[in-house]
């Protein structure tokens, strides 16, 4: 079973999209902006998932990286 919240690869210009399932959460600079991304989407404990595959997936780049590609 995939993740249901991805973090894609850094973009050219910086920063990650946070998806979950087919819904665009954002555009995060940072793990603060992933969390309160969460947060609004109703996770409000999404601290303790960020590094937990079985919850969040990073693509393209290490994770908590979110310099330009």
């Amino acid at each position: 079973m995939a993740a249901p919240i991805v973090v894609h690869r850094p973009s050219p210009s910086g920063g990650r999209r946070i998806t979950v399932g087919d819904e665009i959460l954002g555009l995060a600079h940072s793990d603060g902006d992933v969390l309160e991304f969460l947060r609004r989407a109703g996770l409000p404990d999404a601290e303790e998932l960020l590094d937990d595959p079985r919850w969040v997936e990073w693509r393209g780049g290490r994770a908590h990286h979110y310099e330009a590609a």
